[in-house]
């Protein structure tokens, strides 16, 4: 526990410094709740650039310690009022890090998020000790971006935490940046008002059904395209950064936020980010257009020296990835025979990004878990309609900067859908439901419940007949039951996701997967203890990490006698006398012992071959 939460704490402090500085720099006198996504993006760059150098992953702590004291350097005295702003946040983070952990609550213990569920945190596991000892791997070799994975490895020398916990305080620190960041939009509200809606956008049912799964990518990419959007939004009102002689740095932020989208997510990450600069700006040319030629020259005037130097800063920054995108391209994540459904039942309903998905499994169809088929009908139908009337309450007062986001986001789901794999749709779902929330709550949550529907709201409250007083009394309290209902369904929902997270072996050896190219031939035992097996989902962590075999596992204690029929080899933990009868020693591999049969058998033996595609489904073997 106290490794995860110093992990944890370790990496929120560092983004947090780094990217209140970047505002600063910007001009800036005021603290600013997208800072800590802002700060995650700088480090996960600087991480990645320092963790091969030698020192076994310390060149990326120390990297990253240099870079927070400069940071503290910039912000001291330069923030008046920073205090009183993160006390009126403090109940929306600690509520975001309740929840998080509510998966370590519920099992009563801290490890492998996700095992049982999704079985990619064995190789983001293995390739961050690879890092850590500067040594490649198959990952790196295909342009997999691993800048969250450098971050793992800089938290773990910092704070001497095993690799398991510091996933886990990454994947905290994502959670609670992602509640933070709506703080921006939601500052002027009642407290109570401000925290149930920035913990709604932040950790709506698909963010957390992903943070259970320990799949911290997609929750960090989700999290820096939310941040984005918000910060176009501040920069269409120049509130994102200072005035006067810095105004050409004004949109730095979102260059920070770009580069660190390149070292997270590689190229995909850039067409998120692109795509809704590039559609904001048009509907902001065009709403100008409607003025005069003059407002359309005034700003692209003000707007070409901050864009130019933002788009310089990224290629600069970005330069020394684009060999590694390009060969990122040809991943099997891209090749629709390859990915295929993944960990996925079926393909998943983009609907589920809309916050409402009664089900601890969001792989689950309507129907197959407690809830039948009509509760999931009518949670969609509760979403739809908070998000038009979200939609209706942003596009009234003219801010397009979110809508803009959230439209580039069905764009590209539409594309991974038909174009794509089930696979890669479901990551594009998760990565918008933030998107579709902060449409969603913002508007619901506001004091100004009553959506201004243009001309129609304005003609029923010109006539004295009847029926618009109807409609003026009903129209507030509709708004406020549709706020109520679809706020109370998305919690409960997101509380579902959380409480059903398994959690596995709090600690982690590369030694396992090392052992896989000996065990090709014949069935292989594994002993475990009952803790891991029971308690631990040890069993999927097992046979996972031994892919690509025949692996069979069972519980410790009933050893002794021939070695079982077919088994050519046995991995046990270590110990020095072998389990059965006629093994010899064949390698130690600390803290695992292999053995083997001799004479080997020449069948394959009675255990199923574990597939290196294959992916965990509780619902079956």
């Amino acid at each position: 526990m106290l490794a995860t939460y110093g992990s944890f704490t370790a990496i929120l402090l560092a983004a947090g410094c780094v990217g209140q500085a970047v505002f600063c720099i910007c001009g800036r006198r005021s603290w600013s709740w997208l800072a800590p996504a802002v700060g995650l993006a700088g480090i996960t760059a600087v991480g990645w650039a320092t963790v091969r150098l030698p020192g076994d992953g310390a060149g990326a702590a120390i990297a990253i310690g240099l870079l927070v004291v400069a940071a503290l350097a910039v912000i001291w005295g330069r923030v008046p009022g920073a205090g009183p702003a993160l006390l009126g946040g403090a109940p929306a983070l600690v509520a975001a890090l309740v929840l998080a952990s509510l998966p370590f609550i519920v099992e009563r213990r801290f490890g492998i998020l996700g095992t049982g569920l999704n079985p990619d945190m064995s190789q983001h596991l293995f390739v961050a000790d690879r890092l850590a000892h500067g040594e490649s791997s198959r990952l790196v070799a295909q342009g997999y971006p691993l800048g969250p994975h450098a971050v793992a490895v800089a938290a773990s020398k910092a704070t001497g935490a095993g690799l398991v916990q510091a996933f886990d305080g990454l994947t905290l620190a994502i959670a609670v940046s992602a509640v933070a960041a709506p703080l921006e939009l939601l500052r002027r509200l009642a407290p109570w008002r401000r925290a149930l809606g920035a913990l709604l956008v932040g950790l709506p049912y698909l963010v957390a059904s992903y943070l259970i799964q320990g799949a911290f990518k997609e929750t960090t990419q989700a999290l820096f395209v939310l941040v984005f959007a918000i910060a176009l939004h501040q920069l269409a009102r120049g509130s994102l950064a200072g005035s006067g002689a810095r105004r050409w740095l004004g949109a730095t932020p979102l260059a920070v936020l770009a580069i660190g989208s390149v070292y997270a997510y590689s190229f995909p990450g850039l067409l998120w980010l692109a795509g809704a600069a590039g559609l904001w700006a048009i509907a902001e040319l065009v709403a100008a257009r409607r003025l005069s030629g003059r407002s359309v020259a005034a700003m692209v005037s003000a707007a070409a020296p901050p864009a130019a130097a933002a788009v310089a800063l990224l290629a600069v920054a970005a330069a020394p990835e684009v060999g590694r995108m390009a060969d990122f391209a040809s991943f099997e994540t891209f090749n629709p025979p390859g990915a295929g459904l993944g960990n996925l039942f079926n393909p998943i309903s983009p609907l589920e990004a809309l916050g409402i998905w009664p089900s601890g499994d969001f792989r689950l169809d309507p129907g197959d878990g407690e809830m039948p088929a009509v509760g999931y009908y009518v949670g969609e139908l509760l979403g739809l309609a908070a998000l038009a009337y979200g939609l209706a309450w942003w596009l009234r007062r003219r801010e397009w900067a979110v809508p803009s986001a959230l439209t580039v986001a069905v764009a590209l789901y539409a594309y991974a859908h038909f174009a794509g794999t089930p696979y890669q749709a479901a990551k594009a779902t998760v990565i918008a439901s933030p998107l579709a929330m902060l449409i969603a709550v913002r508007a619901l949550v506001s004091p100004q419940q009553i959506v201004e529907l243009g001309t129609v709201r304005g003609a029923v409250g010109r006539t004295r007949t009847g029926a618009s007083g109807v409609f003026l009394r009903w129209q507030s309290a509709i708004g406020t039951l549709l706020a109520a209902a679809f706020c109370a369904a998305a919690a409960t929902c997101t509380v579902l996701a959380l409480v059903n997270g398994p959690v596995g072996p709090a600690s982690y050896s590369p030694a396992l997967t090392g052992l896989r190219p000996e065990l090709r031939q014949g069935s292989t035992l594994v002993l475990a203890s009952e803790q891991l097996l029971d308690d631990e989902h040890g069993r999927d962590y097992v046979v996972w990490e031994l892919r690509g075999g025949r692996v069979c596992v069972q519980a410790e204690g009933n050893e002794g006698g021939p070695v079982p029929p077919g088994i050519a080899h046995v991995v046990t933990g270590s110990q020095e006398t072998p389990p059965f009868a006629g093994l010899e020693l064949e390698r130690r591999a600390p803290p695992y012992v292999l053995w083997a049969r001799h004479p080997a058998p020449t069948e394959d033996g009675p255990c199923p071959l574990i597939a290196t595609g294959g992916r965990a489904n509780p619902a079956g073997d």
